[in-house]
């Protein structure tokens, strides 16, 4: 984790996406509360256009603020990225769609970094108002989250380079060590398959949980377990970039071609804010009737997890 305390970073990257957005804008338009909004904005290379519509159905305070308020687990490629290390700036798949419902709603999508398993809990609280951060859409957080969801995704295991474990599918973690980001979905999947370990006369697999997913591929990396279960986007784009692809490899499983479990990954939005739900579901209808979801998604090689229709999918369980 970069030493740079969260307050400072977010401070820094709303500024720089007042200043990127400012940039691209054509035209501002001035709402009730003063502040000045694009009414163009490129983003990932697409011109997404203020819809006056859906800015008028925003929530008092966010019309007033101009602010989404977003907490986002970084880094967690591709989803969300730094820019450059040590420094602020975001990219990735949710950075750059708030940034194409934030122009189209007219408001400032905010993110600011959070541990992944305090993010719900700040919410709740009252510090954020939308989590973007490749967040499963499951029952036990639709008691205090709204969703609306954009991908669907599995998990996929992450080995190193060579692939010394030889695992080639669920099964083979049985009996290692497998590093896993506390609170995420892939935890769930490992603990479910400890019985289909037990059955079949395994071991079961020594799960190792940690703060962010990159301190699972740092323990990867250094030997200390075998695997790392992330979102199979993550470990595909992880496996191709990281070290310039020489580090890692993702573990192919034919029988699971869009990785383990594929789950709806949503935007959750505190249930305080009903209205800002609604409009954020229907610019996201927007931006998938343009083209625009899937060109944030495919320019990080994920064009296939895109959603045809932004609807709350069933939750899993």
């Amino acid at each position: 984790m970069h030493t740079r305390s969260f307050r400072r970073a977010a401070a820094a990257t709303a500024l720089s996406i007042s200043s990127a957005i400012s940039l691209s804008a054509c035209g501002e338009h001035t709402d009730s509360g003063g502040a000045a909004q694009p009414a163009t904005a490129n983003i990932a290379g697409v011109h997404v256009t203020r819809d006056a519509a859906l800015h008028a159905a925003l929530p008092e305070p966010v019309r007033s603020s101009g602010t989404v308020r977003v907490a986002t687990d970084a880094p967690y490629a591709p989803f969300v990225m730094f820019v450059t290390d040590g420094e602020p700036a975001l990219t990735g798949i949710d950075y750059d769609l708030g940034q194409a419902i934030g122009a189209k709603l007219g408001v400032r999508f905010a993110f600011t970094p959070q541990k992944f398993d305090g993010i719900v809990p700040a919410i709740q609280a009252g510090k954020f108002d939308v989590v973007m951060s490749a967040m499963t859409d499951s029952k036990a957080r639709r008691r205090v989250l709204d969703f609306v969801d954009y991908s669907v995704s599995g998990s996929g295991i992450l080995v190193t380079r060579g692939n010394p474990h030889r695992i080639a599918r669920l099964d083979d973690l049985c009996g290692r060590k497998v590093g896993v980001e506390a609170a995420a979905h892939q935890l769930d999947v490992l603990k479910a398959h400890q019985s289909a370990c037990a059955h079949t006369g395994r071991a079961p697999i020594a799960i190792q949980s940690f703060p962010k997913d990159s301190d699972a591929q740092l323990a990867l990396r250094s030997g200390k377990v075998a695997a790392d279960l992330l979102t199979e986007p993550a470990a595909g784009w992880t496996a191709r970039t990281a070290d310039g692809g020489h580090t890692f490899a993702l573990v192919k499983d034919p029988a699971h071609g869009a990785g383990y479990d594929a789950t709806p990954n949503g935007i959750g939005v505190t249930q305080r804010l009903p209205r800002l739900t609604g409009a954020i579901r229907k610019a996201l209808r927007e931006l998938i009737g343009d083209g625009t979801l899937r060109k944030i998604c495919a320019k990080y090689g994920a064009a296939s997890i895109a959603v045809k229709d932004a609807t709350s999918n069933p939750a899993v369980s």
